[in-house]
C-alpha cells in the first residue's frame, strides 16, 4: 500500500492502546504506515491493522538485520513500546540499531511521560529506563525526538488516586497549588503523527492538553457536579516517599509496567513539581483542539 503523500513511517507497538491511536492519526494524514509486528501475529490482528490503514510486516524482533530490512525506506521510526528493561532497553535498542543500519533519518522513542530529564535517578523506575535509553539514543547517528506529555488525562477518570468520587474529594500530596500536566491519549497520538512527519523536529517536544492543580480540580468538580468538592491533603512529599517504600517492600516483585508503587512514584514526580513540563510546544503544529480536564471529568459526573 502506498500512502497518498508518498511518505512512509514505520510504527512499532501498533497493536497497543497508544500505538493504535498513533496509527489512526498517521492514517488520517494519508501516510504509508508500515507496522512491524512479531512473527506469528494472528491473521485477524493483521487484518485489523490493514483495515486501520497499515501495512503489517511480520519480523523477528531479536534479529537486527531483519529489523533493518523491514525499516528500509522509512523516513521515521515511531516506537510505542511499553514494558520494562527487556522491552524499553533491549528490544527498543535493537530497533534503534536497525534504524541506524537502514539509514532511517529520524527516531521517536517511547518516552511519552512527564519530563524524566528533570526527575531524580532512583525515584521512578520507568523514568530511569527512559533516562538510560536517552544516553544510548543520543550517542547514535540518528535524529531523535522525544515527546513528553505529562500524565495521560484518561487517568483522571479513576485509575489515578486523585479524583475520589465516593467522598467528593481531590486527594493531593504536598502543595495544593502544584500544577500537573495532563494530555489525552488521542491528543498525544495526533501530535506524534505531526512530529513523525516533521523533518526538523527538535530533540524534545513538550505538550500538555491541560495544566491543573488540585485546587483547580476541586473547583472544576464542584462546578461539574453541582455539589461541593474539597481538596484532601494526604501529607507531604516525604510521607508519600515513605509510603512508596512500604508498598515496594511488602509487594511481590512484578513484571507489570505499572504496579501500585510505580503509579505512586509517578504521582510523587508530579506532586513535587520535578516532572513539570516547560516550556510547552503545543503550538508547533497548529493544533488547537486540545482535550481539557473538564471534558475528561465531565464523563464521570
Amino acid at each position: 500500500m502506498i500512502g497518498v503523500t508518498g511518505r512512509t513511517v514505520a510504527l512499532v507497538g501498533a497493536t497497543g492502546d497508544l500505538g493504535g491511536r498513533i496509527l489512526a492519526a498517521l492514517a488520517r494524514r494519508r501516510v504509508h504506515v508500515r507496522t512491524l509486528i512479531r512473527n506469528g501475529t494472528p491473521p485477524a490482528t493483521q487484518d485489523v491493522l490493514r483495515a486501520g490503514g497499515a501495512t503489517p510486516v511480520p519480523v523477528d524482533f531479536a534479529d537486527v538485520a531483519a529489523l533493518a530490512r523491514a525499516l528500509s525506506g522509512a523516513e521515521c521510526v515511531v516506537s510505542a513500546l511499553n514494558g520494562l528493561e527487556p522491552t524499553m532497553l533491549d528490544l527498543q535498542g535493537r530497533l534503534l540499531d536497525a534504524a541506524v543500519i537502514a539509514e532511517v533519518p529520524r527516531f521517536i522513542p517511547s518516552d511519552f511521560s512527564l519530563d524524566f530529564t528533570l526527575t531524580r535517578p532512583g525515584d521512578n523506575r520507568n523514568m530511569d529506563l527512559r533516562r538510560a535509553f536517552m544516553a544510548r539514543v543520543d550517542a547514535a547517528p540518528i535524529r531523535t525526538t522525544s515527546i513528553l506529555n505529562g500524565a495521560f488525562a484518561d487517568l483522571l477518570t479513576g485509575e489515578a488516586p486523585i479524583v475520589l468520587r465516593k467522598i467528593r474529594r481531590v486527594l493531593y500530596w504536598g502543595d495544593l497549588d502544584q500544577v500537573f500536566d495532563f494530555t489525552s491519549k488521542d491528543d498525544v497520538a495526533d501530535y506524534t503523527a505531526d512530529a513523525a512527519l516533521d523533518r526538523v523536529a527538535p530533540r524534545f517536544l513538550r505538550i500538555a492538553g491541560d495544566e491543573v492543580s488540585p485546587r483547580d480540580l476541586s473547583a472544576l468538580m464542584t462546578r461539574l457536579d453541582h455539589r461541593e468538592w474539597k481538596p484532601l491533603r494526604a501529607g507531604g512529599i516525604g510521607r508519600l516517599s515513605a509510603l512508596i517504600h512500604i508498598v515496594r517492600t511488602l509487594s511481590p516483585k512484578s513484571d507489570a509496567p505499572f504496579p501500585a508503587s510505580q503509579g505512586m512514584q509517578y504521582l510523587r514526580d508530579m506532586s513535587s513539581g520535578r516532572g513539570k513540563l516547560s516550556p510547552l510546544d503545543n503550538d508547533r503544529y497548529g493544533k488547537t483542539d486540545w482535550t481539557r480536564a473538564e471534558a475528561v471529568l465531565a464523563s464521570i459526573v
